[in-house]
């Protein structure tokens, strides 16, 4: 869906063009919520799917629509859906695929509140989550039984800095013939389209990088459009009659759009999680900076981790740009133009260190965030993992000595400078 343009000019101009009433350079904020259509049978052909439009702001909307045809581009895959946050993007990804006594087999190194998702909401569904090592690949494939609907990872784990071996888990996906969802909020497209390297969905909270300014909340679902829903019986909402549009079978009828219109037509009908107009504007504005932003987020990184790692006070750093990390030749390979900028640092003091840290810190925000243009800080066993168990919290990078670092884009030396100060309050 690319069209054959460098990513610089697709962050631009991807799904927008000037407003055909005003003349409008800027995609506007369409605040309505319904369309007038032509006549009856304008109205009637948009409800029963035969025509593509507008009908009520819940399901699609002018500008939510630039969007995702911008971020669909961007990855790489042919088509979006947008929806009101990042844990909305994983339930509407999920939806289509799961029912009941189905399952999901994903790695343990994930967010602390998808792992509470997965664990505890997922319940109430009646749909459960086999959580497993993604370096042990006999691990995965041996999690994998008939229940099994989806596998899903993140590109970047945060917080851990864990990168995964995207063509490899994506092998085994294929085999199994079952869909590979990958998280890739913390690299964003400028640094991996993981389409490219197998996923079948891509998610993202795009109140991170893509918006990059910690204004408002978003989440998106890409589809690649290249899974052959109806390979098997394992995914009858895309590949059997859909009662409510009188039988039409989503994927015979829209073939690689087939996830993308389910999405919209049942996902956000039925679910609600709509984004707003004025939130799909600002990160519309938001992704137009988003290599730039992504450039100096990537040198900035690289710089304060091998400062940090040399820092007294400090014993481990787990991005995975420095020489010492597991996992730089792999970033190397999966995210060629920089590993991001989210990492963890374990203090030598441990847990009470790591609260004088953070507690001292003045250029750095303490927010439950990340991706924003600020540098940000957080210790994630006492917040955003607290929810988890001590054993989940070590294996997703969160351990209770350990916090985390979202590096912005303000001038390194004065972060460092920061940090250092913070250090050394810690450890007095």
């Amino acid at each position: 869906m690319s069209n054959g343009q460098a990513f610089d000019t697709l962050q631009i101009h991807g799904g927008a063009a000037p407003d055909p009433a005003t003349g409008a350079r800027q995609t506007p904020i369409y605040q309505t919520t319904a369309y007038v259509f032509r006549d009856a049978a304008h109205a009637a052909a948009l409800f029963g799917l035969k025509e593509v439009g507008y009908i009520y702001s819940r399901l699609t909307n002018p500008t939510v629509a630039a969007l995702q045809t911008r971020i669909a581009m961007l990855e790489g895959g042919a088509g979006a859906v947008c929806c009101s946050s990042g844990h909305a993007a994983q339930i509407m990804a999920l939806f289509p695929l799961m029912a009941p006594g189905r399952n999901i087999v994903a790695s343990n190194r994930l967010y602390g509140g998808t792992i509470t998702q997965f664990t505890q909401t997922f319940k109430r569904f009646g749909w459960s989550t086999k959580f497993v090592d993604f370096d042990d690949l006999d691990a995965v494939k041996a999690a994998i039984d008939g229940d099994t609907r989806a596998i899903f990872c993140e590109t970047i784990a945060n917080p851990g800095g864990y990168v995964t071996d995207l063509p490899a888990i994506a092998k085994v996906a294929d085999t199994a013939g079952i869909p590979l969802i990958v998280d890739n909020t913390t690299a964003t497209p400028w640094i991996c389209r993981p389409i490219e390297h197998g996923a079948t969905l891509v998610v993202h909270s795009m109140t991170k990088y893509l918006t990059g300014n910690g204004t408002v909340t978003g989440g998106v679902i890409v589809d690649s459009g290249k899974f052959d829903w109806s390979a098997s019986d394992k995914f009858p909402s895309l590949s059997q009659p859909e009662p409510a549009y009188h039988g039409l079978k989503f994927h015979e009828t829209f073939g690689a759009l087939a996830f993308t219109f389910h999405g919209i037509a049942v996902g956000l009908r039925d679910l609600g999680m709509t984004l707003n107009p004025q939130a799909a504007h600002y990160t519309l504005m938001g992704i137009e900076t988003l290599s730039l932003r992504m450039a100096k987020h990537v040198a900035n990184a690289q710089t304060i981790s091998r400062w940090l790692e040399k820092h007294p006070a400090v014993g481990t750093v787990t991005y995975p740009g420095l020489d010492t990390s597991p996992y730089k030749a792999r970033a190397a390979s999966i995210c060629p133009k920089g590993p991001g900028a989210l990492f963890t640092v374990q203090l030598k003091g441990g847990y009470d260190a790591c609260l004088k840290f953070v507690s001292s810190l003045k250029l750095f925000s303490h927010v439950a965030n990340l991706g924003d243009a600020r540098s940000l800080v957080i210790h994630s066993a006492s917040t955003t993992h607290s929810q988890l168990t001590a054993d989940q919290q070590i294996a997703a990078g969160a351990a209770p000595d350990v916090v985390r670092l979202s590096i912005g884009i303000e001038d390194p030396n004065d972060l460092i400078a920061d940090l250092d100060q913070a250090l050394k309050a810690a450890t007095a």
